[in-house]
This record gives C-alpha cells, structure tokens and sequence, in this order.
C-alpha cells in the first residue's frame, strides 16, 4: 500500500500527515511556534524553529507508517515568507521576515514614485507590496552587515519556507522551488516562467541567491534519512494556497476556493488565460504541471483565524478559539459592533500597508459575545469583498460555489456567515486540511499513484454545503456598515 507525507509548514504551526494510497490520513502531528513581533508592524520567525517543528512532526508520523516505506514526501507551505542563509553552513542572516511584515511599506512607495510598479505589475501579476518577498530580501541585505557583500560572491542563498526546508531535508544537495512560491517574490515573471533580470536589477538582487524553478510535480531531491529521519523522494510543493486549490480539485476555469488560516485566501482559476484585475486582485499562478501554467486570480486578507487569535493571546476574551462560535451565536442582535482586523495593514482589495486596525459601533453592553461575532463576522466580509472583485473581472462567477478549507471552516457560524454576504452556496468537503491533500495529491502525480487530475476530482467528498440564509435588506445593510467602518479605517 502506497504511503505519502505531506508537509504543511504554516505560518503559526507545522504539521506533517500520512497519507494512505485512497487519500486518508493515517496519522498526524502538529507542532506551534513563536511569532516574533520586534517593533509595529513587524513580523518574524525563527528559522531553526521552523525546521525543528517540521523535523519534530516528520519523526512522529514516520514512526506510525508500520513499517512500510513511504513512496514519496509533498511539501506546502506558507508563502512569501523570506530566508538567506550561508550556503556553506545553514547559518541564517537574519530571522525569517513574514508574509504579514509590513517594514518595507517605504521601499515600495520609493519605488512606485519612481513609476516602476506598472511594469513589476506586468511582469509579475502582483502588486508592489510588502507582501512579497522581494523587497524582504533587499531589506536583509541593506540592513545586516555584511550580507549584500556576502551574497554578490555568491555566498548566500535565498529561500521561501520550501527552499529552506527542501535545502535541510535533502542534506543541503537541493536549492530548489516550484513555480507557485517562485511566482510571489516580485521577481518571477509569469508569462515567461523565469526569473526576471530586468526585475532583479530593480531591486538590486543577485542571481545567485535563487533557487532553480521547478513545476509543482517534479524531482526537488531526495529526503536522507541522516538529514530527517526518512528516505524518500521529495515529488510535490506548492504554496499553501495553490496547494489547497488542488486539494480542493479546482481545475476547471471558473472554479474557486477559499482557505481560512491565519489569513484568508481566495483563488479563482482563470486556465490558460492571464486575467489583469481591474480591482487590485493579484495575478497568479495556480499551478504548473509538465511545463504547463494555469493561472488564477487571488485575494489575500491578512487577518482571518488571527484576529480569533487577537481575542484569545492579546486581550484575554476567550481561552479557546472554539468558544467563539457559541459567543456569537449569544450576542445582542441589536448591537452592531465591527471589526476591521487591519493588525499589519490591509489586502485586497485595499492594499494599505498603513491603515491599522479598528472597533466600531461599541455600546456599554457590548461585551465578549459582540466582540465574538464581530471577529468571525469580519473575516465574511472581508470574502464578500474578494468575491465582489473577482465578480467583476471575470465573467461567470455569478453563479459560483466557493468550496472552503483550512481550521476556520470547523466553526459552522462562520461558514453560515460567508454563506449569507455572498448570497452563494458554500461547500465544505470531507477533509477540510486540503493544504496538506494537495501536496500530496502532487507527490502522488509525480510517482504514478494517481494519473491524472480527473482521477482526483473524484476523490474530492462533500462534508456540507451552507445556503444563504440573510435577507437581502440585512445583507445590504451589512456590508454597507462594514465598508463604512472600513473607509474610516483606510490611511488614504
């Protein structure tokens, strides 16, 4: 019997699964790590953390396989994230930087006032962000000493959470990526599927820090069993959101998916076509398989399952995140408190890295319960408006069904939420924690286990579909309050 692990390094927590050969998780493990907050807007992480968490979870479930071999190792993660290290010794330079870090908001306005974010726009899909891993890396290497010397003799390397992991696991033989996590550094160009020159001499970053770009199914190297624990080759990686699309067998243009982490993300698949939103969505790469890209239109919110985080870790409303569906469902129908969880900056459609975040409509009464729902309600909104955006720049989205996955989709009040602001059907399937089934999924199409994508469209199970169940009068009413208290909240 065919056995699988799948990595699913994420921004709060690792985990590792093992998959059997009809997709089933046999075992799992999952390990949390320190986010690091130095200063307003900054976000970091330890990279030896990082690697031990994802060490940590593979020993635990390499050792539940009853001793059978596993046939090959899939690798998701969180995107954007930026690290350089020593090609020599592993030593990082610097803590990882985040994909919510927001310290390089003055680089991209330097550069947008020099008139260079309509061509960075063209080339790559996106927009001139912190979020991106491009401006990260120019931050590390004009920032610690000795790193721009270091990497333009080509002693530093430059990864996303996969290269670095690819890089330990396979006993530093591997600087590889694939083309998801290669597509959201600003430094990849899409229509040609390559690293960009004209792109790195913007940004003053040599070619040497980059890692090979490969499709998402393909050979990265060899896990070593000195190096991890377990001797496998390592066959599919994707980011977490283009690997959640697969796992979600979003494979037909017009199909879209939305994950619920630590932030929210929305991918729309356009196929072969190239969509250039005209409402500050990003252009991207779905996946690329045997040289082929598909494309997608993404809206990324910053805050989701973080700002049930915020009610729990930063002002001790709740002790756990699974009390907030039941507070929701207790508070005050007459208060209208809103959230607006711009904590490091706004995403789509907004993009404003400045605007913080912000509590409106707050009454002496309102209490746990109204702050509750204001979180859980926040992150329907903050989909209604990814969905309004992708409803006009793509023809056919009318009549969408979002299918939805990742640890938020457990609460049924939330789900119900994003249900009613969208006036659409929402679907969630059997195995919600589809970040990590894609992976697998692309490991399992490199080895043979599976042939085709037809053959895992009819893996895909139905948990329960949430209909619309809000008047229009109240969803009108809704979404015209929180685009309100947004529009107070914006810096611009």
């Amino acid at each position: 019997m065919s056995q699988i692990v799948a990595i699913d390094q994420g921004t709060t927590s690792t985990r590792a699964i093992l998959f059997d050969n009809r997709f089933m998780p046999i075992a799992s493990a999952q390990e949390e790590f320190e986010q690091h907050y130095p200063r307003s807007g900054w976000v970091e992480h330890s990279p030896e953390q990082i690697l031990a968490t994802t060490l940590a979870t593979l020993k635990i479930v390499s050792g539940k396989n009853g001793g059978k071999p596993i046939d090959a190792v899939g690798i998701t993660n969180q995107r954007e994230t930026t690290l350089i290290w020593d090609r020599h010794t592993g030593e990082p330079v610097y803590p990882a930087i985040v994909w919510q870090d927001r310290r390089t908001a003055a680089i991209c306005e330097n550069m947008r006032r020099a008139g260079l974010e309509d061509e960075i726009r063209q080339r790559t899909g996106l927009l001139l962000d912190p979020y991106f891993s491009a401006t990260k890396i120019a931050w590390i290497l004009g920032n610690v000493q000795g790193a721009r010397e270091r990497a333009n003799v080509g002693d530093l390397l430059f990864g996303t959470v996969d290269t670095f992991l690819i890089w330990h696991l396979t006993g530093r033989r591997s600087h590889v990526t694939d083309a998801t996590n290669a597509c959201r550094t600003l430094l990849y160009n899409i229509e040609t599927c390559s690293w960009d020159n004209e792109l790195l001499s913007m940004f003053d970053i040599p070619a040497s820090l980059l890692p090979k770009v490969k499709d998402c199914a393909a050979n990265f190297g060899v896990a070593t069993t000195e190096a991890c624990g377990i001797d496998a080759p390592i066959c599919g990686v994707a980011g977490d959101q283009q690997a959640a699309t697969v796992g979600q067998a979003c494979f037909e243009a017009g199909m879209l998916k939305s994950t619920y982490g630590t932030g929210c993300f929305a991918l729309l698949n356009t196929g072969a076509q190239q969509v250039m939103s005209s409402n500050r969505l990003l252009t991207t790469l779905a996946y690329r398989i045997g040289g082929k890209p598909t494309y997608a239109l993404e809206g990324s919110i910053f805050v989701a399952g973080a700002a049930v985080q915020w009610l729990r870790d930063g002002i001790g409303l709740i002790k756990d995140a699974a009390e907030t569906q039941e507070l929701a469902r207790s508070a005050d129908p007459e208060q209208q408190v809103c959230l607006v969880p711009a904590f490091t900056g706004l995403g789509a459609p907004y993009w404003d890295s400045e605007c913080r975040g912000a509590v409106f409509g707050l009454t002496r009464n309102s209490g746990p319960a109204e702050f509750a729902r204001a979180a859980l309600e926040s992150v329907a909104l903050q989909t209604k408006d990814l969905f309004e955006a992708m409803k006009a720049d793509f023809d056919g989205l009318s009549q969408a069904v979002l299918r939805v996955d990742g640890g938020m989709t457990a609460s049924d009040w939330t789900m119900q939420a994003v249900s009613n602001y969208l006036d659409a059907p929402v679907d969630r399937p059997a195995i919600t924690e589809t970040t990590a089934l894609g992976a697998a999924y692309l490991a399992a199409l490199q080895v043979g286990i599976v042939s085709s994508f037809e053959d895992i469209q009819e893996l895909w199970r139905l948990d329960r579909r949430f209909t619309p169940r809000m008047s229009e009068s109240d969803r009108r009413a809704g979404y015209d309050r929180w685009q309100d208290c947004v529009r107070r909240t914006l810096s611009h």
